[in-house]
């Protein structure tokens, strides 16, 4: 947010209380205005803002000035949805953690300053059920983020299998190699002793044939 933020306006919005429409607000450049909504657990809420201009001018008629930046943050303090210099936006989610979630407008600092004006409306719990278009939307867009996901787990556990098949199929070829070495050894050290074995009977013939005892 700015650094030169001198204040911050607290507004607190029961979830009971279902709005009847937008909140219209003035901000004035280089502060802030933070907006809570205390939501539970697993429930629904959407918020929709836009600027709005002097005599009906139109969004692409309003100054560089008009413009706000918004960030949502849960109670533990983690970015939900972050906006910067923009004239208008939306905003889908569902609740994970029990407590004021926090939206909270700034608008950048001019000199001489501006007062800029924005319509505001958060929903949460059964009035959110009213954008569906919105929720629904967020809804894909999260279940398409955790399809990924599980695409990358499943190309993984592919990979895995793959490089596990190959060690495989390497470690039967050197068990076929080293079984064949093994018969191949053991061939030739049986045909070495038999060969040894015949040159001592050959010697024995001869030495007995000298010393005339055969």
């Amino acid at each position: 947010m700015a650094t030169r933020v001198r204040g911050c306006l607290l507004l607190v919005l029961l979830a009971t209380a279902a709005p009847a429409g937008a909140l219209r607000f003035d901000l004035l450049s280089g502060h802030t205005k933070c907006i809570s909504d205390d939501i539970k657990v697993g429930a629904m809420a959407v918020g929709k803002y836009h600027v709005t201009g002097p005599d009906s001018q139109t969004q692409q008629q309003l100054p560089d000035s008009h413009r706000i930046s918004l960030r949502v943050t849960s109670p533990y303090g983690n970015s939900l949805h972050y906006a910067e210099n923009v004239h208008s936006g939306n905003f889908a989610f569902t609740a994970s953690e029990n407590g004021d979630y926090l939206a909270c407008f700034w608008a950048p600092d001019h000199r001489p300053p501006a007062t800029v004006a924005f319509e505001f409306d958060w929903r949460s719990g059964v009035s959110a059920k009213d954008w569906s278009a919105i929720a629904k939307k967020s809804q894909v867009e999260m279940m398409e983020l955790e399809l990924r996901k599980l695409e990358e787990n499943i190309r993984s556990i592919h990979e895995e299998m793959y490089y596990l098949r190959e060690r495989e199929e390497e470690m039967q070829e050197l068990n076929r190699r080293t079984n064949s070495r093994m018969a191949w050894l053991g061939f030739l050290s049986l045909t070495i002793c038999l060969s040894v074995a015949g040159l001592q009977l050959w010697h024995l013939k001869n030495f007995f044939e000298r010393k005339k005892l055969l």
